[in-house]
């Protein structure tokens, strides 16, 4: 695991040298299949980490949102969102980020997220969560009125979700904002947000974010409150309100 978790910081660095040249340099985008948009940023940053997985692990698999999959019987298998948030990257925010996950047998036991432009290196493994070697913690929050709630896109829960529930949601928390993709995960797994909320997600989204708010000591699941590891949405939150805010969802 140390091996790995050293690799994946080798990751980060590449990528985010990659990442750090186009960020906010006005470069175009194309659509994909689904609407969504990708930069050579993205592009570039994946392969560059593709390439260096290949080259030291041949026998590992990979799966990255932009090149799809490598070798996907692999015991270990790297998944890879070069840039996570791409809208938030073309607008010159920082709330997007770099995400790795490392799966054993289909389980994730490491997650990176990588904020480039800050350097903010957040790793977990299920039992812990460092920021840049320190150790981080969610916050023990008991009460829903003294929760700030995420979610990456409000459009998202309409589309994909009950809006009225999630909205009844909304009213009963502290503070709701839509500081989303990725970095509504770390903030969640760092103390300064207690519910992340997802109604869609792709396994590229979602796998890496696993390790991290578990060894943040939060709670993750999908919205109906079951193991996120193959769902398509996510509610992540501190332990002591998680089960209220899937009754309300729901």
């Amino acid at each position: 695991m140390k091996e790995f978790k050293e690799f994946a910081h080798r990751l980060s660095d590449l990528s985010g040298k990659v990442v750090r040249q186009y960020f906010r340099s006005g470069i175009g985008y194309d659509n994909k299949v689904d609407m969504s948009p990708v930069t050579i940023a993205d592009k570039k940053a994946e392969e560059i980490m593709r390439e260096e997985i290949m080259f030291h692990y041949p026998e590992h698999g990979i799966l990255g949102e932009e090149f799809g999959l490598h070798n996907e019987d692999a015991e270990y298998r790297w998944v890879l969102d070069p840039i996570d948030g791409t809208k938030s990257f073309l607008c010159g925010t920082v709330t997007f980020g770099t995400l790795i996950a490392l799966l054993h047998n289909g389980q994730p036991v490491i997650g990176v997220i990588n904020q480039p432009i800050l350097n903010e290196f957040l790793i977990g493994d299920n039992i812990t969560a460092e920021l840049n070697g320190t150790v981080v913690k969610a916050r023990d929050c008991k009460t829903l009125d003294d929760a700030v709630l995420l979610t990456t896109d409000h459009l998202n829960i309409k589309k994909y979700q009950d809006i009225k529930k999630f909205e009844a949601l909304t009213e009963k928390v502290k503070l709701y904002r839509n500081w989303g993709d990725c970095y509504g995960y770390y903030l969640l797994a760092t103390g300064y947000a207690e519910v992340m909320v997802d109604p869609i997600m792709s396994p590229w989204d979602l796998l890496a974010v696993i390790p991290v708010v578990k060894g943040a000591g939060a709670v993750i699941t999908d919205y109906h409150g079951n193991d996120p590891v193959n769902s398509t949405s996510i509610v992540a939150s501190s332990k002591g309100i998680h089960s209220e805010i899937i009754r309300l969802l729901n």
